[in-house]
C-alpha cells in the first residue's frame, strides 16, 4: 500500500499541472498601486526607451574626414621686422593639418643668429664666479648650448658659463603686448567635412545642397541668421567659446570646433544637418601657472654675403583649432524593436508579483488572502469557501 501511494505521488508530481489562482481584489490601495506601476513602466518605455533612446533603431557611428582653408592678410610694423605683410603661408603653420590648423597671433623674434660662442642666459645652474664653476662639454637640458668651460661676463654684475650655441641667445621673458597679429580675429576659415554611415550606405557633407560657389563667397557662420554656412570667423569662434580673442592671442591656446552629426534616418535626408559648437580645450588658469597657452619654435635659415649660415629664431604663439566630429545615426530595425517589446512585457509581468507582495505583507487581511492565493494541488478549487470572504475587503472573481 505504501508502495502504491509512493507511485501515485510520483505520477502526480510528474504529470501534475499547476495553474495560478486568480482573485479579484476590490481594494483601492492595491488597485492604485497596480495601475501606478503600469503607468510608470509604460511611460518609461514610451518616453525614455522609444523617444529619447530610440531603442527601436539600429545605430552606426560616424566616419569623417576634414579639410580646412584659412584666408586673411595683416600689415604689421614692428621695431624688429619693420613693415611686413602676413599672408596665409606665413601665419598658418603647417599649411596642412589633420583635422586641425594653427594660426599665428604673437611671436618673439631673435634675428641674425650664427653658430658661435656666447654667455648663457642667467639661471641658478648657469651663473658662475670662475672657470671652475663651468664644465666643458656639459649640456644642460634647460640650457641653450654646450658649455666651453669658461666663465664670462654676461652683464656688469653677472657672470655666466660660456656655451657653443646659436648666438645671440633668445630672451623670451618679455612677450609683445598687444599681440603682433591680434587682427587675426578677422580671418576666416572654410571647413569642409564629409561624413558617412557605412551600415546605412549614407553619405553627406557639411556644404549642403543649397550652398553654391556664389553663396560661399558672401556667407559667414551665424548661429541665428546663417547656421549652415561652413565659413567661420576666428574671432566669432573664440567668442562663442567664452574667450576674449585679444587676450588669448598673447600666449595662445586651443579651441575645439565640434561638428555634431546626430541623425535620425527614419526621416528624409534633408533633416540630417550638422550642428556646430565651440569650446576652449586647454586650461587657461593652471593651478601653478606653468606653461600657459600654446607656443612652439621654428627658424628661417639664410646665408650672408660671407656665405655664413644665419637664422632667425621665431617663438610662435597662436591658437590651434581642433575640428572634432561627433555623431551617431539610427534607423528602424525589427530586431531591436522585438527585443525592447519583449523587455517591456517582462517589466509588465512584474506588476502582479509586486502587488501580491504588498497584499501579503502590509494589508490587514493578508492571512485570509494567502489562504485563497495558495491552494494545494490535491485540493479541489470548488471546495474553497470564497463566500467566507464576503465580510472582508476581498471580492470574488
Amino acid at each position: 500500500m505504501a508502495f502504491k501511494d509512493c507511485c501515485n505521488d510520483c505520477l502526480q508530481c510528474l504529470f501534475g499541472y499547476e495553474t495560478p489562482v486568480q482573485l479579484v481584489i476590490n481594494n483601492k490601495k492595491v488597485g492604485v498601486l497596480f495601475r501606478l506601476i503600469q503607468v510608470m513602466i509604460i511611460t518609461y518605455v514610451a518616453v525614455y526607451v522609444c523617444w529619447i533612446q530610440r531603442a527601436y533603431q539600429d545605430t552606426d557611428s560616424v566616419i569623417s574626414s576634414v579639410s580646412t582653408k584659412v584666408k586673411g592678410n595683416i600689415l604689421t610694423n614692428s621695431s624688429i621686422g619693420g613693415v611686413h605683410v602676413w599672408d596665409v603661408p606665413e601665419y598658418v603653420i603647417p599649411p596642412q593639418g589633420e583635422s586641425s590648423f594653427f594660426v599665428l597671433t604673437n611671436m618673439i623674434l631673435t634675428p641674425g643668429q650664427t653658430q658661435s660662442k656666447c654667455p648663457e642666459i642667467p639661471s641658478e645652474f648657469t651663473k658662475c664666479e670662475s672657470d671652475r664653476d663651468c664644465n666643458e662639454g656639459l649640456s644642460e637640458v634647460q640650457g641653450s648650448g654646450v658649455q666651453t668651460g669658461r666663465c664670462v661676463q654676461y652683464s656688469d654684475t653677472i657672470k655666466t658659463c660660456e656655451v657653443h650655441a646659436w648666438c645671440p641667445l633668445e630672451n623670451d621673458i618679455n612677450i609683445p603686448k598687444p599681440a603682433l597679429l591680434g587682427e587675426a580675429e578677422d580671418f576666416t576659415v572654410l571647413i569642409k567635412n564629409s561624413i558617412q554611415y557605412p551600415k546605412f550606405s549614407f553619405k553627406k557633407r557639411n556644404i549642403l545642397r543649397h550652398i553654391n560657389s556664389t553663396y560661399l563667397k558672401t556667407c559667414t557662420f551665424n548661429r541665428v541668421t546663417d547656421p549652415h554656412c561652413p565659413i567661420f570667423r576666428l574671432g566669432d569662434m573664440v567668442t562663442e567659446a567664452g574667450e576674449d580673442f585679444s587676450v588669448m592671442a598673447l600666449k595662445g591656446g586651443i579651441i575645439g570646433i565640434f561638428i555634431d552629426w546626430n541623425c535620425d534616418l527614419d526621416f528624409p535626408e534633408r533633416f540630417c544637418v550638422p550642428k556646430y559648437s565651440f569650446s576652449r580645450l586647454d586650461n587657461k588658469n593652471p593651478a601653478n601657472n606653468v606653461a600657459p597657452g600654446y607656443n612652439f619654435r621654428f627658424s628661417k635659415y639664410f646665408k650672408n654675403n660671407e656665405n655664413i649660415e644665419t637664422r632667425t629664431l621665431i617663438k610662435a604663439f597662436g591658437i590651434r583649432f581642433d575640428v572634432i566630429v561627433l555623431g551617431k545615426a539610427g534607423k528602424f530595425n525589427i530586431v531591436p524593436t522585438i527585443v525592447n517589446l519583449g523587455a517591456t512585457l517582462a517589466f509588465l509581468s512584474l506588476v502582479n508579483p509586486v502587488c501580491d507582495w504588498f497584499m501579503l505583507t502590509f494589508m490587514k487581511d493578508r492571512d485570509q488572502y494567502a489562504k485563497h492565493k495558495f491552494i494545494h494541488m490535491n485540493q479541489n478549487v470548488d471546495t474553497v469557501p470564497l463566500s467566507s470572504m464576503a465580510a472582508s475587503s476581498y471580492g470574488t472573481p
